[in-house]
């Protein structure tokens, strides 16, 4: 039981906030402890929507990374070269989940690989890391058949194991040009999905007219599975390509399907125009994608600096148009992990993280250590450390 004096919800007027049983509470319960949050912004947990907990190289020795330019060379590789690393999904996973949350973050989504290669050895690890963190951040688990499903017979029976072990979302990823089988693969996507009766979340990298070709057979099986608010496409790298009529009639089709978008604001490839999104009325969400990883030396989970980039790749700039890039990384991606209960008001889930700054625009710009995070009312991390010390 808490009460958080002098606090101030989302930047507005100084107040107090009650907590009790893990959720805010109208009047302060008997016995609480006073925290004086100094008259800090309170905000609710950030949210890592899209990330890659099992192949992090946190906490090991650097990687020179000597890969060839092609999205498949980098999958080669890395699937490759987890074993010679001797990479460990669970203690990897569970390196970067602990950063995330010294950051703020208080719920994430990644995505696994399942591949013929290492099986299910990551979902499992990752499934572990849940378990262990259960108590300071939620994972949720998408079965991603990185190295492509079609090509490699037995990564589909594969999927069927991880999600009967407990994945919670079905994965996918470019239907051509890493499938190079998009009935294929779509079949095999929602067939899982279907069977289980899991959302779908899949990686599209592919650009321009392709990418809007993959997008309008993920739209129509979206429609004929009847699972429309249960499918998002990461990266959507294609509605940003320069034939703005088409990506307004893919963007159309988007919110008429409520399919959800997850970008991460990369400065290498095109991007969603995230006001456009909001416009639409297509929930957005973020994440870090891969962090220390062997794609890149890239990334440290802070869901306040993706905000950062997210405004810069958008160029957003007034006041407003920040706290968009903000509200992406957490009432977005929280929208489209349907977190019950996330929010500030009375009744809704003590996740929280006070921040410095005068206003959340600042906030955003400033990206201070967070001054305290709560998870269910409990503090989880203060000064930008976590009360959890990484393995």
């Amino acid at each position: 039981m808490k009460t958080l004096k002098n606090c101030r919800p989302m930047g507005g007027p100084a107040t107090d906030l009650h907590i009790a049983d893990g959720v805010f509470v109208e009047t302060s319960p008997d016995g609480a402890e006073t925290i004086d949050c100094g008259g800090r912004i309170l905000i609710p947990g950030l949210v890592e929507a899209h990330t890659h907990l099992d192949k992090s190289l946190l906490g090991m020795p650097w990687y020179r990374n000597e890969v060839g330019p092609r999205l498949i060379d980098k999958i080669t590789n890395e699937r490759e070269v987890k074993v010679s690393l001797g990479l460990d999904p669970q203690v990897q996973s569970e390196r970067q989940a602990i950063l995330s949350v010294s950051h703020g973050t208080t719920q994430i989504r990644s995505h696994v690989d399942v591949d013929t290669h290492h099986g299910l050895a990551g979902i499992e690890g990752v499934m572990e890391t849940r378990d262990k963190l259960k108590d300071i951040v939620d994972i949720e688990i998408v079965a991603f058949p990185q190295s492509s499903m079609m090509p490699r017979p037995g990564t589909v029976e594969m999927m069927d194991q991880a999600l009967a072990l407990g994945a919670d979302i079905v994965g996918g990823i470019d239907p051509c040009g890493i499938e190079r089988d998009p009935k294929g693969h779509l079949d095999a996507v929602f067939m899982l999905a279907e069977k289980h009766g899991k959302p779908v979340d899949i990686h599209l990298h592919e650009r321009d007219a392709l990418g809007g070709f993959s997008m309008e057979e993920i739209i129509a099986r979206t429609r004929a599975h009847g699972m429309q608010g249960k499918v998002t496409i990461s990266h959507a790298f294609c509605l940003g390509m320069m034939d703005r009529a088409y990506v307004a009639d893919l963007q159309a089709q988007l919110a008429e399907n409520r399919i959800h978008i997850i970008t991460t604001a990369p400065a290498s490839a095109p991007v969603p125009a995230v006001k456009e999104l909001k416009a639409a009325g297509i929930l957005t969400g973020s994440g870090s994608d891969g962090i220390r990883d062997t794609w890149g030396p890239y990334g440290n989970a802070d869901m306040l600096e993706r905000a950062m980039f997210i405004g810069q790749r958008n160029n957003l700039r007034r006041d407003d148009e920040v706290e968009l890039a903000l509200d992406i990384c957490t009432y977005g991606g929280a929208a489209i992990m349907e977190t019950e209960g996330y929010g500030l008001r009375i009744g809704d889930r003590a996740d929280a993280v006070l921040v410095e700054g005068e206003t959340l625009a600042e906030a955003v710009a400033l990206r201070a250590p967070r001054k305290m995070v709560l998870k269910a009312g409990a503090v989880t991390a203060r000064d930008g450390a976590c009360v959890v010390a990484a393995p």
